[in-house]
């Protein structure tokens, strides 16, 4: 009896470009971004809502060999919300066994357990600043390791107070790494790093390397 063919398992991919890592851990690296389509979140300070909808299937294995055309050795899968598609899981296992670096840059608003622990999570808290601080998924900090990042986008001096005190509530510095970085065009990034300075909290302030270098050019 002949089976029947499988069909290919896909993503919906808003685009796949190369530029350097803007932010994170890999800063500053050449790095392949495949950024999926979709997110549920509506961020008030979201730069990617072009990838909300739009965006082409493609096959796994596709997206694979065209990451592997660019060169390099680090890739970061990114949306949107990339955990939105459950294909997603597979992409990073099958990125991770052709031997890439991979990084996952995830809302925290959906569940992180399944992420193949060869991958750096790139988790987001949501500040009060963004209007979706409910949606933190407060079970994903007891699985962060310390090759995981979280992320703070502060907006505003009471967005800093805020993460000052969710990390202290929370217990999170000792976890992973934790990052600050003040939204884009909202708070002056000296006034942050001051802020940080000042209570001498232990934090990484981050700015963002690609808009510092092409501005809000999507793709790069």
């Amino acid at each position: 009896m002949i089976e029947p063919s499988r069909k290919p398992e896909r993503l919906r991919v808003n685009e796949i470009f190369h530029s350097l890592q803007g932010e994170a851990d890999a800063v500053g690296y050449p790095t392949v971004f495949v950024r999926l389509t979709g997110c549920p979140l509506r961020c008030r300070y979201c730069d990617t809502e072009y990838a909300f909808h739009a965006g082409d299937w493609l096959d796994l294995d596709a997206i694979v060999d065209r990451v592997r055309s660019y060169g390099a050795q680090h890739v970061c899968v990114t949306g949107g919300e990339p955990l939105a598609q459950p294909n997603c899981l597979k992409l990073l296992e099958q990125l991770c066994d052709a031997g890439f670096q991979v990084s996952l840059e995830t809302s925290g608003a959906l569940d992180i357990a399944a992420v193949d622990s060869r991958v750096s999570r790139v988790v987001d808290v949501k500040t009060p600043g963004s209007r979706e601080a409910e949606r933190n998924r407060l079970e994903n900090f007891e699985l962060l390791t310390p090759r995981d990042q979280l992320k703070f986008v502060i907006c505003s001096r009471d967005d800093y107070d805020w993460s000052k005190a969710f990390l202290q509530e929370h217990g999170l510095a000792g976890h992973c790494r934790i990052l600050f970085s003040p939204s884009y065009n909202e708070i002056s990034p000296t006034e942050l790093a001051d802020w940080i300075l000042s209570d001498r909290l232990p934090v990484r302030f981050q700015l963002q390397l690609h808009k510092i270098l092409w501005g809000d050019t999507p793709g790069k």
